[in-house]
């Protein structure tokens, strides 16, 4: 609860004999320098994982299962089902807060090294949306699957259906009802997301975002946790970024593709988070100072960076074995 306490408060083979020898050995002198991006000094700073928030627990899963050798997707994918699992986290999975009908609706996406994405939205009666939206990259055709059909085919792979609504959260809705007005525009109900990047031993990032979204929502509200290049964006060649606070401001800014793209152009991780937010608070009529969002990334270094609106925020980090938690610098001072 402290999360959303403080939210409150403040998206060469097909060439050709006529391309020539010389265009062809120019274009493998580019992929031979991408391949030299990370060097071998860098790899031995690997694996590193980033999360959004106080989740140390989460990070060091994932950073043990990338101790163990496996890849980023895995790691990913187990480091976000500690906090889903996690009843007492009333902002993901299991005991989110749910929309103003008391329907406790999910939404997630994944990322791999491949530039592959799934995600679900809507999707009521399973915890673990991360595996879901793993999933729906892995076995579909399709990058995002909603609603009912998402829980139906949840349910095909073997997923647990169950009642989401813990007592807790369900006694702070009937509250809300009681004291609160709802207004869509605004984020007094306040929410937060679980964001998180991983680099394996072999230097390949990928990511994943999950979330049960702004609480006391319209029902069927989608923020941008799932949606590719808002919540979640990862470029393989360049790095990976996400995003949480209010969906709506990093939705219309498409958040974590921008940030990608200025380290693309050569900005350091903690640049680009920064540049990310000020694209948000100059907007014409912006109301930053009444919604909070936070953004962290990754380059294909290893560099992190995190920003946020407001004080407060924080990133959960994996390095060399140990997990830390980090207060991040914001606009507001």
């Amino acid at each position: 609860m402290k999360r959303r306490k403080f939210i409150q408060s403040a998206s060469l083979s097909g060439l050709g004999v006529a391309v020539g020898s010389s265009l062809v050995s120019g274009c493998n002198d580019k992929i031979s320098q991408r391949e030299t991006v990370i060097g071998a000094s860098q790899k031995e700073n690997f694996p590193i994982v980033i999360a959004t928030w106080d989740v140390k627990d989460a990070v060091n899963k994932a950073g043990e299962v990338l101790m163990q050798g496996k890849s980023s997707i895995d790691a990913v994918e187990l480091g976000c089902n500690v906090e889903e699992l996690n009843a007492n986290n009333q902002t993901v999975g299991l005991g989110g807060l749910p929309d103003r009908d008391g329907n406790v609706t999910l939404d997630a996406c994944m990322m791999n090294k491949d530039g592959n994405y799934g995600a679900v939205v809507c999707m009521q009666n399973i915890a673990e949306a991360i595996s879901v939206a793993r999933k729906v990259m892995e076995d579909t055709p399709h990058c995002i699957l909603a609603g009912k059909g998402a829980e139906k085919f949840a349910l095909s792979k073997g997923f647990k259906k169950q009642n989401l609504l813990t007592d807790a959260s369900k006694k702070a809705w009937e509250q809300w009802k009681i004291k609160s007005k709802y207004q869509p525009v605004i984020n007094i109900e306040n929410h937060d997301t679980i964001g998180m990047l991983a680099i394996d031993k072999n230097g390949d990032i990928s990511g994943g975002c999950t979330t049960s979204g702004l609480a006391y929502k319209m029902a069927g509200r989608v923020g941008d946790s799932p949606i590719v290049g808002s919540g979640l964006f990862i470029d393989n060649e360049v790095g990976g970024a996400t995003a949480t606070g209010l969906g709506e401001e990093v939705l219309k800014t498409v958040g974590s593709f921008l940030i990608v793209e200025l380290m693309r152009q050569g900005k350091t991780p903690q640049q680009a988070c920064e540049e990310a937010i000020k694209r948000i608070v100059s907007k014409p009529n912006s109301n930053y100072k009444h919604f909070q969002v936070g953004y962290v990334a990754m380059n294909k270094k290893g560099e992190t960076g995190y920003y946020s609106i407001h004080k407060g925020f924080s990133a959960s980090i994996f390095k060399n074995g140990k997990s830390k938690n980090y207060p991040s610098q914001q606009f507001i001072k």
